[in-house]
């Protein structure tokens, strides 16, 4: 792989892991335009971006990292005090936020688990499917925010919002659906404001996105190497450079202005990938 490929590569991962447009859409098509999606061995492009995934999970350490430890030290200080005697009531708002983010963590988990054959294979790379999970996820985010009250906080997140949050977050196994996408949507629709659903959506990642890289650096099939350890090293560090511009930007972002450029851009690109497709310009 040429390294202004790989560099490419990064800056897509970085972008479109944080904002909700989807990573695996943007990755696969530049993939099979740039011919590095292999029909034969398709878990070797799985097992590439699972590790360029890493890098955007330094990302969100890194910004969050004064919140992830002050959630992990107070977890630990209650979980060792039993909340001061009082069991889980008397956790404090970081822990139990440490514990919000357990629970949301569990369905993608055991989903991604369970059906890992079938998130590791063609299918997943097939843009039909993609450009539907485009549209559809586009449809829906539209539909949360024209039903959203957006009025709630971390603080007032209840164990079951979380859960909703999570299964949200599983749904992101589907191809072009995005995990930032369905998890800041169904923050929306449990009431959250729209910065809260999108930080509470990049804690959330931090989990899922470790399990899945580690996942995949346990069983990596040596294939993955062919595509250039350099180049998986570039596009794993640019990933992280600009996942951290996409996580800034899109918190300012999401402060004054609502989703709807996500929303027409996910359908636009969906219906240009359908277009593509079927005009015989490029292998579904």
């Amino acid at each position: 792989m040429n390294p202004l490929y790989a560099v490419l590569l990064g800056v897509i991962q970085g972008l479109t892991e944080f904002l909700p447009i989807s990573s695996t859409a943007h990755l696969t098509l530049a993939g099979k335009l740039l011919g590095f999606i292999d029909p034969q061995h398709p878990g070797t492009w799985t097992a590439f971006i699972a590790v360029m995934q890493l890098g955007t999970l330094g990302a969100v350490l890194l910004y969050f990292w004064r919140d992830v430890s002050v959630m992990a030290l107070s977890l630990l200080g209650d979980i060792r005090t039993r909340g001061n005697g009082e069991g889980v009531k008397g956790f404090s708002r970081d822990s139990r936020l440490a514990l919000l983010i357990i629970l949301g963590s569990l369905p993608v988990g055991t989903i991604g688990y369970g059906f890992h054959k079938i998130i590791e294979g063609a299918l997943t790379k097939n843009l039909v499917v993609i450009s539907c999970s485009l549209i559809v996820l586009a449809l829906i985010l539209w539909l949360a925010e024209k039903m959203s009250r957006r009025q709630k906080t971390f603080e007032q997140l209840r164990w079951w919002d979380a859960l909703l949050i999570g299964i949200a977050q599983a749904m992101a196994l589907i191809p072009g659906s995005s995990r930032s996408g369905t998890t800041i949507t169904a923050g929306l629709f449990v009431g959250l404001t729209r910065n809260a659903a999108a930080r509470f959506s990049f804690l959330l990642s931090i989990p899922a996105v470790f399990a899945s890289g580690a996942y995949e650096m346990m069983k990596i099939d040596p294939s993955v190497f062919d595509l250039g350890v350099t180049s998986l090293i570039v596009a794993t560090g640019i990933s992280a450079i600009t996942g951290y511009a996409a996580i800034a930007w899109l918190l300012r972002f999401l402060m004054r202005n609502t989703t709807m450029v996500f929303v027409w851009y996910r359908i636009a690109l969906g219906l240009l990938l359908l277009v593509l497709v079927f005009a015989g310009l490029i292998e579904a």
